[in-house]
């Protein structure tokens, strides 16, 4: 249903691979003297780095085993910069616009997805810094019309909302070590939702929409918490998948409830800009 770009191994959350009927492809091994060999690796390794510069390497993964075709395949994208993320401030579920850097993000990962297959529905989370994102994906994409669900909001993250996260320690520190704190079932004071409770409500929207779906390709403009949430969904034993990058681009086949990812982080709509590194949140900040 769509392309695949560069090709990156799960280091944790491996699928099986699928096989082509096509064409057959025989290792042959070769012998070459040491100094051959070493510089050889050198060369492989520098290309490698120059393609895939470490800070944005993306990771794909094999497809859905539904060999009919029979998958959604959503792809989901983090919202693009707001000033509060170049600020290290904690959003949460407070309404943050996009920053000039965020809508130049947009404009360009809506520019790489209009230029990949078809996209049949764009959905997004009810807060500005999504839907404006997803708005933008959406006129690039034949003028379709955003669907907004606010279970794909960010995690509610209570009294520190609105703090510099560097400074909630000190301002907030019942909140701040309910954030830290490694169970999943615990709230955050001030009305902040549990991981628990993020994880149930994220993943079934997902899967509301993966359901509608079936066959078609599908955007989800979203936050990091939430991306994250969908990732554990996907691999559930599987390494964290790290930072999540403003307008990265992460695909998802869900097949009934069973989901697997297609690639994951790929941002490299950014590289050739002055966008890339970007954003506060993402990882266990949020935001």
């Amino acid at each position: 249903m769509s392309g695949v770009r560069t090709q990156w191994a799960s280091p944790g959350c491996l699928h099986s691979p699928r096989f082509s009927t096509r064409s057959v492809k025989i290792a042959v091994c070769v012998k070459f003297p040491a100094t051959i060999k070493t510089l050889l690796l050198k060369q492989s390794f520098a290309l490698t780095r120059l393609l895939n510069p470490p800070h944005s390497l993306s990771m794909s993964f094999s497809s859905s085993s539904c060999m009919d075709g029979s998958y959604a395949e959503i792809v989901v994208v983090r919202h693009g910069e707001t000033e509060w993320n170049a600020d290290g401030r904690i959003q949460g579920h407070l309404d943050v616009e996009l920053s000039e850097a965020g809508k130049q993000q947009a404009a360009l990962v809506a520019d790489r997805l209009s230029k990949e297959p078809k996209i049949s529905a764009v959905y997004s989370s009810d807060l500005k810094r999504a839907l404006v994102t997803a708005e933008t994906i959406a006129a690039k994409c034949g003028g379709l019309e955003v669907i907004t669900d606010p279970d794909l909001r960010e995690r509610n993250l209570g009294e520190l909302q609105g703090l510099v996260f560097r400074e909630a320690a000190k301002l907030s520190p019942k909140a701040h070590k309910a954030f830290l704190s490694h169970r999943t079932d615990q709230d955050i004071p001030g009305g902040g939702e549990s991981l628990d409770h993020l994880f149930q409500r994220c993943t079934s929207s997902l899967q509301r929409i993966g359901n509608k779906h079936k066959g078609e390709r599908v955007v989800v403009a979203s936050h990091g918490g939430v991306i994250r949430s969908l990732y554990k969904r996907a691999c559930p034993n599987g390494k964290s998948g790290g930072k999540v990058l403003n307008t990265s681009v992460n695909i998802f086949h869900l097949c009934d409830e069973e989901w697997t990812i297609k690639s994951w982080g790929d941002v490299s709509h950014l590289q050739p800009t002055g966008y890339l590194e970007s954003g506060f949140g993402g990882d266990k900040t949020s935001g």
